[in-house]
């Protein structure tokens, strides 16, 4: 037999704490927004329709999706990759890895730490995901960068201000318009 929790939640209708949760979640997925690197707007169908078939382009190439962030955004990168390698049989990688991360900060510096791997393995035809709540992390920044040089398509995640310059560095640019990085 399973015992029942006896535990009574007890919400506060004058908060309205989920109905406000809810209507804040709803109108940040309203507001999505994809644009070009040229800044014009995409519709978010459009943007991940581009976002889709770039992804299965280097699926078929054998090419690699590379995933970065920073903090909170590394997990999101990892997690993603995951997803991609095991449900879409797209190779990945990310660079979150501790002793990857903490052997770059100590013999190179911590903001090039996903930017000299990038260097040493990406190729042309490749995806860089660059991934800030902010849109300012240097880390990401500077791997956005490499990626440009390198001439890896790069698509960017980022919140808060629309103008934050990752966004303004990718190829394909996702921003969800969240106040805060919860």
């Amino acid at each position: 037999t399973q015992k029942r929790s006896t535990m009574q939640i007890t919400i506060d209708p004058k908060t309205g704490m989920w109905t406000r949760y809810v209507a804040d979640l709803a109108a940040v997925l309203g507001g999505l927004a994809f644009t070009r690197a040229d800044g014009s707007s995409l519709g978010v169908d459009d943007g991940y329709a581009i976002w889709r078939d770039l992804t299965l382009e280097v699926r078929a190439r054998r090419r690699t999706v590379y995933l970065v962030g920073n903090g909170a955004s590394a997990s999101i990168a990892s997690h993603f990759a995951a997803d991609l390698a095991k449900n879409g049989r797209v190779h990945t990688q990310t660079f979150c890895d501790l002793s990857l991360s903490t052997a770059s900060a100590n013999d190179i510096a911590y903001d090039q730490g996903c930017a000299e791997p990038l260097r040493g393995r990406g190729e042309a035809g490749d995806i860089l995901a660059g991934i800030s709540s902010s849109g300012t992390s240097p880390n990401v920044l500077a791997a956005a960068a490499v990626a440009a040089e390198l001439g890896i398509t790069v698509v960017t995640v980022t919140g808060k201000d629309p103008g934050n310059p990752l966004r303004r560095r990718g190829d394909l640019n996702l921003h969800v318009p969240a106040p805060t990085y919860g």
